[in-house]
């Protein structure tokens, strides 16, 4: 059984009184909810609930497939996203639902699935794998996981999701790794491919991989609440 720590908040910028809210769930390697929030309180989001999900076994439960370690003396990637994709709409969501229901007292308009790194690239995948989300966040997504690119062309995103959002910095794909200096590349290709039938962004960043992550979950997770 996996183990999923989660915590809820609403974020909300004025005293209206709103019963209906949107859900965003963000996948985190660690417990990162209050930075989150003032940057998306800084941002002037709309109104939504955030639910965060840590204590992930991170390189395991967000690959979708086995993958070899990038460089000497990393762990493998287990490709478990599948497996934690089941416990999260199963059992998760349903225990965040119940949660809400009893702390706020407010109806869910809809599940955002949203995430940074390789969480990005699960949310992205999730997309394909459940009609749970109605939209996604891909922040500096991982999007040049390999055979990634030929399993969105190859597959059908849910018919539920309605908007995605995808970001980069613009120093990411600036690496002489093989597999990492595709990222703009692919996640460009995905755009233009998903942009056939979706509402799709794509946003570019100042800086590098790790540069200001939680500002850019954030501007992602405002662009994705605007109607």
């Amino acid at each position: 059984m996996i183990k999923i720590l989660f915590v809820c908040h609403l974020v909300k910028q004025t005293n209206t009184n709103k019963t209906k809210l949107p859900v965003v769930i963000v996948n985190s390697f660690q417990n990162e909810s209050k930075e989150l929030i003032k940057n998306c309180l800084d941002l002037k989001c709309e109104d939504f609930i955030l639910a965060e999900i840590y204590d992930i076994n991170w390189n395991d439960q967000m690959s979708p497939w086995y993958m070899d370690p990038l460089y000497k003396n990393d762990m493998p990637y287990l490709g478990k996203a599948d497996e934690y994709l089941k416990q999260l709409v199963n059992n998760t969501i349903p225990e965040i639902k119940e949660y809400i229901n009893t702390h706020f007292n407010i109806s869910i308009d809809y599940y955002v699935i949203a995430g940074y790194s390789l969480a990005g690239l699960f949310a992205l995948y999730s997309a394909y794998n459940t009609d749970v989300f109605k939209r996604v966040v891909s922040a500096s997504g991982s999007l040049w996981y390999p055979n990634f690119l030929e399993y969105v062309y190859n597959n059908t995103i849910s018919d539920n999701v309605d908007k995605v959002y995808l970001s980069l910095g613009n120093l990411e794909s600036n690496t002489k790794h093989e597999l990492m200096c595709k990222v703009k590349d692919n996640t460009l290709k995905i755009q233009d491919y998903l942009s056939n039938n979706l509402n799709v962004y794509y946003e570019e960043n100042e800086g590098n991989h790790f540069k200001e992550p939680l500002l850019r979950m954030a501007k992602g997770i405002k662009y994705i609440l605007q109607d």
